[in-house]
């Protein structure tokens, strides 16, 4: 893996973007009851009874605006690991464009970018077989 932190700048880049729409993205979970909305929800749970592999990421994005971290880990936990990380992301991104704080280019290897790769998929594929034995089988947690 290799580090390269640039100069100072307030360059736009895809970090930025991704923590402007983090910001975006809190501030609807905060003031926009979207859960409430009749025509959301997780159309393959209603119809199956079955989670969906994104269930609970529109409770984790409101629980986690409204403070309630017990709440989002209980919807999603891995949801609430990557709603963490993108506040982190919409941080350094404010710091980046505000202050000039310089955003490090990580550069990997192609064995450290599959091993990555695979760790998510593998993080996902837990999390979902999680997701299910709760919702189905709660007896076995």
């Amino acid at each position: 893996m290799k580090l390269h932190w640039p100069k100072p700048n307030r360059t736009m880049g895809l970090f930025d973007v991704l923590g402007l729409m983090g910001i975006l993205g809190f501030l609807v979970a905060r003031f926009v009851p979207v859960a409430r909305l009749p025509f959301w929800g997780c159309a393959l749970r209603h119809a199956t009874g079955w989670p969906c592999p994104s269930c609970g990421l529109t409770r984790v994005a409101d629980r986690l605006a409204h403070g309630n971290l017990v709440g989002a880990w209980d919807a999603n936990p891995l949801g609430t690991v990557a709603a963490l990380l993108f506040g982190a992301v919409a941080l350094a991104s404010l710091l980046h464009l505000v202050f000039k704080v310089p955003i490090p280019e990580v550069e990997l290897s192609k064995r450290e970018a599959y091993l990555v790769r695979a760790a998510i998929v593998l993080l996902v594929v837990v999390n979902y077989a999680y997701m299910i034995a709760k919702a189905k089988f709660p007896w076995l947690l």
